[in-house]
């Protein structure tokens, strides 16, 4: 046993035992994640029930059972349940109907349910807001008159109305964002035009006659589209549906603010993978509702990735050139030395601290200074002096750069003194020796110091609250108004959209499955960035693996 304890086998076996069980418990952890954020897609069964209230009554209850848990009677302070046994089992069911019932989650106890059934006929109506209505469909109407109350024939029938409202919305949404969003960019661009002029006292007697026809024409163009808008608003009003809730009330519900209807209850097994497709489709590529708690996240994934690729292009040649200077040139001594320790401990600083000192250098300091010398006929308004994209890009290359610089310096140290020597006898200069063939052999050093800066800014949210990330951005950092990529603007961040769905959402249990999905999403980002890191790394490693072992 001594023999064995020296020979440092135990210590083999502790470490790998160690990596096993962290290993475990990520994987665990990625699995609970994926189960619970993809289960949210799949289409639940609804049912119907009879409940007995407290005081006795009976009530039907419709509903989807989304969660369930066992719990000691003790805990059951309402003196009207009269159950005898120790432990009770109760549901969450999401009964909808938020606008009319107030809530659409309640917790109700397996003994007071009666009656359970799962009928084909119950409709779900996915809306544009209030969440999801359950019921029976009862009639379709079209300007409050009744077209359909069959209930059999309604359906092809209201397939195709809701198509129709689909066709119009989206005419009304590419006529508000894109359409207007122009006008009004294009008007906004004339009055800052103006004003600039104006500061410069170079506005003279012919620029506002053409200002002001430039301006007609749009506010001419502004009132036709918004005739257009009135129409279609109008037209998408037009359709109606009656649904029979589980009250008994029949509730009138506007096309117009219906996404889909289905019955759960009567889909086959293809139906509901299709169903489930077209959710996930829908969570990847659309824009959020209901206070990011229902649709999709895709500006959130978006401003995710171009945060990160702009924070690479900055941190990389920052990182790289301060790990050559002080492994190339600088004199090797106490200073150098001071600088390295400060470079390792700027590593471990919280994150947070970098958002503060982003928030005034950047965003106070720098962004005021730009927009009073480049654009100070937009001010009071500011434009760079507020956060957005780029201080929040500049903000986490300056928490990354640490890791660069010391990923890179490592590089460095490990080319062989040979090749430099080498390099230098064939009569190359050392900046020559450097830039062809000291640098691309630090190259996956390089890489690896880029990796581990993208997975950690993925991931932060602390120093994005402050320097430029919001709950729910009005437009993309991307359109098609010059100069089309606007680092000014203030960004969603898939972090971030998690710690708002998961915390500030009024409706905690709607936004519960998002938090896991997005979180699945989050670190599905997070693996593709770095992977596609990895994969240039290590083809970079090839490349110059023969070097190495001279």
């Amino acid at each position: 046993m001594k023999n064995w304890w020296k020979s440092g086998d135990p210590w083999i076996w502790l470490t790998a035992s160690a990596v096993s069980v962290n290993v475990l418990v990520v994987c665990g952890l990625l699995i609970l994640i994926a189960v619970r954020g993809l289960g949210h897609f799949w289409p639940t069964a609804v049912m119907e029930a009879v409940y007995t209230e407290p005081g006795g009554q009976n009530s039907r209850l419709i509903g989807e059972i989304r969660d369930q848990e066992t719990i000691p009677t003790t805990r059951l302070h309402n003196p009207g349940y009269e159950i005898t046994t120790e432990k009770v089992t109760r549901y969450l069911i999401k009964t909808g109907n938020r606008k009319l019932l107030g809530m659409d989650f309640r917790w109700v106890l397996e003994p007071q349910l009666h009656h359970q059934q799962y009928p084909k006929d119950i409709l779900v109506v996915e809306q544009r807001e209030w969440g999801n209505s359950y019921g029976y469909l009862k009639a379709i109407k079209q300007t409050g008159q009744v077209v359909s109350d069959d209930t059999i024939a309604a359906v092809n029938e209201l397939q195709q109305r809701l198509q129709r409202a689909s066709v119009i919305r989206d005419q009304i949404r590419q006529i508000e964002k894109h359409k207007i969003g122009k006008i009004n960019y294009s008007l906004e661009q004339l009055r800052l035009y103006q004003r600039r002029l104006e500061l410069n006292n170079t506005f003279d007697s012919i620029q506002p006659a053409e200002i002001n026809r430039q301006k007609t024409a749009l506010e001419a163009e502004y009132q036709l589209l918004g005739q257009q808008l009135t129409h279609l608003k109008q037209e998408i009003n037009r359709d109606s549906l009656t649904l029979e809730i589980m009250d008994g009330r029949l509730v009138e519900i506007p096309l117009a603010n219906v996404v889909r209807f289905y019955y759960p209850n009567n889909l086959s097994l293809p139906e509901k993978l299709r169903f489930y497709a077209v959710k996930v489709k829908e969570f990847l590529l659309d824009e959020p509702r209901e206070a990011n708690t229902e649709g999709g996240i895709f500006p959130a994934i978006f401003g995710t990735i171009m945060m990160v690729f702009i924070m690479s292009f900055i941190v990389t040649p920052f990182g790289v050139i301060a790990a050559v200077y002080l492994r190339e040139y600088a004199k090797q001594g106490w200073l150098t030395r001071t600088i390295r320790i400060a470079v390792n401990n700027l590593a471990g600083v919280p994150s947070i601290v970098y958002g503060v000192f982003g928030l005034g250098f950047f965003v106070y300091f720098i962004g005021a200074h730009i927009d009073k010398w480049f654009f100070p006929e937009a001010l009071p308004a500011p434009t760079f002096g507020t956060p957005g994209l780029l201080w929040a890009s500049l903000t986490l290359a300056i928490l990354t750069v640490p890791v660069v610089i010391v990923s890179t310096e490592e590089g460095l140290a490990r080319i062989p003194r040979a090749i430099r020597e080498g390099s230098l006898a064939l009569g190359a200069t050392k900046a020559e020796t450097l830039w062809r063939v000291v640098i691309p052999m630090a190259s996956p050093a390089i890489m690896t110091g880029l990796i581990l800066a993208i997975a950690r800014a993925a991931g932060e949210v602390a120093p994005l609250m402050l320097v430029g990330v919001v709950k729910l951005a009005p437009s993309l950092v991307v359109d098609v108004n010059f100069p089309f990529l606007h680092l000014e603007r203030k960004f969603m961040h898939l972090g971030f959209h998690i710690y708002d769905v998961g915390f500030q959402s009024p409706n905690v249990e709607a936004a519960r499955p998002l938090v896991y999905a997005t979180a699945l999403l989050l670190v599905a980002v997070i693996i593709i960035l770095n992977t596609t890191a990895i994969w240039i790394r290590n083809g970079l490693r090839e490349k110059y693996k023969a070097l190495e072992t001279l």
